[in-house]
Order: C-alpha cells, then sequence, then structure tokens
C-alpha cells in the first residue's frame, strides 16, 4: 500500500487566501480522484495574535497594516472574489467588515484533529472560511464556534468545555512556534512531507502536480 503524502496546511482562519488555497487543494485532490492517496493536517498561524476578541474595522486594520487605499482594498477584493468564485467558494459581498482574533478557532481545530471523526479538523476548517468570509460572522464568537462545531457533527458540549478552559492553548502555540521559526511568515504555506513547501493560493494545477510527482518520485525510490 502505498504511504499518503503528507500535507501540512498552515494558515488563519481570517487570511482570504488561505480559503482560496484550501478550496483550490479541494478541487486537485477531486481531479486526483484518489489515485495520489494524501493525509490532511490543518496547521495553524495567526497573522494578528494581539487582536482583541472583538476585532477591528477591516479597511482601517488593512490601512495600518499595509498603507492600502480604499481604491486598492476595492481591487483586491474583487480579485479575491472572482479567484473563490472560479472555485466554487463565495466570498460575501459586503459581509465582512471586521477582523477577527482567531486563537480560540485554532484550539478547536487542533481538538477537532485529536479527538474528531476522520476528515472533521477539515470540514471544521472549511465551515469556518465560509462563516467568515461568506456569511461575515466572527470567528472570535463562542456561539458561532459552537455552531460551526455542531453543523460539522462534532461534539458541542466538549467544545464548550474546551472554549471555556484554556486546553490546546499551548499545543497550538507549539505549532505556530515551529513554523515561524523555520521561516513561515506568510500563509497559505502548504508542506508536502515535511520538506516541499509550496507558498499562496495557488491553482489547482500546482497542487495537483507536485502532488503527482511526489508521488511517482516515492514508488521510484
Amino acid at each position: 500500500m502505498t504511504t499518503p503524502i503528507k500535507i501540512d496546511f498552515v494558515s488563519d482562519v481570517s487570511c482570504p487566501w488561505c480559503a482560496i488555497g484550501l478550496q483550490s487543494l479541494n478541487v486537485a485532490l477531486e481531479r486526483l480522484q484518489g489515485q495520489v492517496p494524501t493525509e490532511l493536517h490543518v496547521q495553524p498561524f495567526e497573522l494578528n495574535p494581539q487582536m482583541p476578541a472583538e476585532g477591528q474595522d477591516i479597511n482601517e486594520h488593512l490601512s495600518q497594516k499595509y498603507g492600502s487605499t480604499p481604491e486598492q482594498l476595492a481591487q483586491t477584493r474583487e480579485a479575491i472574489r472572482q479567484r473563490g468564485a472560479a472555485l466554487g467558494f463565495e466570498f460575501g459581498i459586503g459581509k465582512r467588515d471586521r477582523i477577527y482574533n482567531t486563537f480560540d478557532a485554532h484550539r478547536l481545530l487542533h481538538w477537532a484533529a485529536m479527538e474528531g471523526a476522520p476528515g472533521a479538523q477539515k470540514a471544521l476548517k472549511m465551515a469556518l472560511f465560509a462563516a467568515y468570509f461568506t456569511h461575515g460572522l466572527a470567528p472570535s464568537s463562542h456561539e458561532v464556534l459552537l455552531d460551526l462545531v455542531n453543523q460539522v457533527g462534532l461534539d458541542p458540549q466538549r467544545a464548550r468545555a474546551v472554549l471555556q478552559g484554556d486546553e490546546f492553548a499551548a499545543e497550538v502555540r507549539e505549532r505556530e512556534t515551529f513554523y515561524t521559526s523555520h521561516g513561515i511568515h506568510s500563509v497559505p504555506a502548504i508542506i508536502l512531507n515535511d520538506r516541499h513547501l509550496i507558498s499562496g493560493g495557488q491553482p489547482p494545477e500546482v497542487f495537483e502536480q507536485a502532488l503527482r510527482q511526489l508521488a511517482d518520485a516515492e514508488v521510484m525510490a
């Protein structure tokens, strides 16, 4: 039996290019139709770890962080919307007006990987992307998080206990430190078998080609 290719998808819940990247990877995996076995692990990265739970106006935040003008922001949003639409992911127009803290969302994603059924972590990640980017919901809200947990079939009572304490906080911070210490400073960063890096929200063809080449190389080894 062929050993699955390990995919570490390092990303933040509030990163639009991460939503594009994961959807693009999904399309690539669908095209492969199981020809290349894979094992996906969603890994944490916070773009704004100091962000308060209530968040900040998104235009204000992006202007301060990148010096973007309103015109530049509008152009970028439209480019992102079009990329998402081409992949089957909807960026809700005018729905997202704040940037939020995502640490609790990352704690739940770690919990989903530890205690959930196979595929639960990815399902929760996709649900978080849709909640924020499609519907404009706050990923820092425990009410929102518990609703998403319920939607994907995870245990909301167990999730509530995680959110009310500090479970998995140390593990999430350790993972974040690991990736930043290894040179990951922008996301998405997709790492194949712990050694091959693909950066950014690449088109499906890039992921498909990389996975095929790596699978062929493993067979030849």
